[in-house]
């Protein structure tokens, strides 16, 4: 890492939130979300950004650091100032709005704080508009970014704070070019803070051009033997490890799952063959159209997907809660991969599963993986057994798509209204998540009522109109 300061809270243990200097509006929600206790990563990093310091933090999808660099940006804001003070960089679109999206929860008693996204993918006049009436936070990928500022969009003369998040993978994704033209028009006095999961070869060069006498957070893995079961299973050849695959799928039977596989052409293959055999699985990888990758990551959410077939750049930043399980179709190629995919099960305490296959010409993967991680990794035989003639699972939910969105004024409240009021009313508890984006609005019901709650919102009307309504998936 550069040269710096590091900073001595990282060994202690995570620290009341109360025991920041933290504006009180900023502290009074935190109390209202129940956010008490700072995780590692944030009891190390924000005592350093609140004083104003250049920050590289290194941890883990999971480990808390949006509310750690977004606490640090919040608290600097002059709101009286209609100008943008705070720029969050992201390497994809689903990971911007994830950002976006708890920036907002934790900035929600900040009155008149105004945070834009700007990703590519989607329409860039909606964004123009929303960019002439200012904002104070702007969260986006760098390629949309640098769009803004060639067509003179977005002024960038103002910025307090600039954040890269999940920084490797930015630069892995080829961004390095748009990194440059964005920090070149933000001026030297910025703060700058640089979050990512690994420190490598790529990352260095950067942080040390762009950060000043940093303080350097690094903090171990939340997860460890006991809340991950990890599993490595070998089979005999590459045919094979799809049959492997169902098997460990029928054993665990997990609701919600992540396969990982090393190639887009391998994600969807696995992912269709996963349906034919009865599953509940889509593929996610960069040649999804946008809206096919939004309805795909809406419905893995809300648990009406069960298994999602995914490239690590696809799924590099998603934030999903409660993962029960994560299947490798193959060793990563890269051994810090291989502990990021493992990482999303087994997250907040819970226990999660990480199966593992490989054939006998991989076995030196194996051993390199061992080394890295300084233990052994014993081979098991697959659990239970291929012809045990238990069905595929199907999830429990379903999702129905709805024609109206923010731009019609539709809340999430008007939606379970509208599905709990009147004659053909369906209980509360039986409604999930409810999601709603610009021009359109999505609902998960349990699986057995998802015909009559189509009924239901079809026949009624959400904001004085009538609205279509579809069940989408499988």
């Amino acid at each position: 890492m550069p040269r710096g300061d590091s900073d001595p809270s990282a060994t202690h243990q995570p620290e009341a939130f109360s025991s920041l200097s933290l504006p009180s509006a900023l502290q009074d929600n935190l109390a209202s979300l129940g956010y008490l206790a700072m995780t590692p990563i944030q009891a190390a990093s924000l005592p350093p950004i609140l004083r104003g310091r250049d920050v590289i933090g290194q941890g883990k999808t999971g480990s808390g650091k949006t509310a750690a660099f977004g606490l640090g940006l919040l608290s600097t804001l002059e709101v009286a100032r209609f100008q943008v003070q705070g720029l969050v960089l992201c390497p994809t679109r689903e990971l911007a709005d994830q950002v976006a999206e708890e920036l907002r929860r934790l900035a929600r008693m900040l009155a008149n704080v105004k945070i834009l996204s700007l990703c590519g993918g989607a329409p860039l006049g909606p964004q123009l508009n929303s960019l002439s009436h200012g904002a104070h936070v702007v969260v986006g990928t760098p390629g949309r970014i640098e769009e803004h500022l060639r067509k003179g969009s977005l002024d960038l003369s103002s910025l307090a704070v600039l954040v890269l998040d999940e920084a490797d993978r930015m630069l892995d994704m080829g961004f390095q070019a748009a990194l440059d033209a964005i920090v070149a028009a933000t001026p030297t006095t910025r703060q700058t803070l640089l979050f990512s999961a690994t420190y490598g070869d790529s990352v260095r060069p950067v942080a040390e051009r762009l950060l000043r006498e940093p303080v350097t957070v690094e903090v171990a893995s939340t997860h460890d033997e006991q809340s991950i079961r990890q599993h490595f299973h070998q089979v005999a050849d590459e045919p094979a490890r799809l049959a492997a695959l169902r098997q460990l799928l029928l054993h665990y039977r997990p609701e919600s799952s992540v396969v990982f596989c090393n190639t887009k052409r391998e994600t969807q293959a696995v992912a269709d063959e996963l349906v034919a055999m009865g599953f509940s699985a889509e593929a996610l990888h960069g040649d999804l159209e946008q809206r096919d990758r939004d309805q795909t990551l809406i419905r893995f959410a809300n648990k009406s997907l069960s298994v999602l077939v995914a490239t690590d750049v696809a799924a590099r930043g998603l934030d999903i809660d409660a993962l029960d399980a994560v299947f490798n179709y193959q060793i990563a190629r890269e051994l810090e991969v291989h502990l990021h995919r493992i990482g999303r099960t087994g997250r907040a305490g819970a226990r999660g599963v990480a199966c593992t296959l490989l054939t006998e010409n991989e076995a030196y993967r194996l051993g390199r993986l061992e080394a890295f991680l300084g233990e052994r990794l014993p081979v098991e035989p697959l659990p239970g057994r291929a012809d045990s003639g238990q069905q595929p699972f199907q999830p429990r939910m379903a999702t129905l798509q709805i024609d109206a969105g923010k731009k019609q004024k539709i809340r999430p409240g008007d939606v379970l209204g509208a599905l709990t009021n009147g004659d053909d009313a369906i209980d509360g508890d039986q409604v999930g998540r409810i999601k709603v984006l610009d021009r359109s609005a999505y609902v998960a019901v349990e699986r057995g009522i998802a015909k009559q709650a189509l009924t239901t919102l079809s026949a009624g009307k959400l904001k004085g109109r009538s609205c279509r309504v579809r069940r989408i998936g499988r």
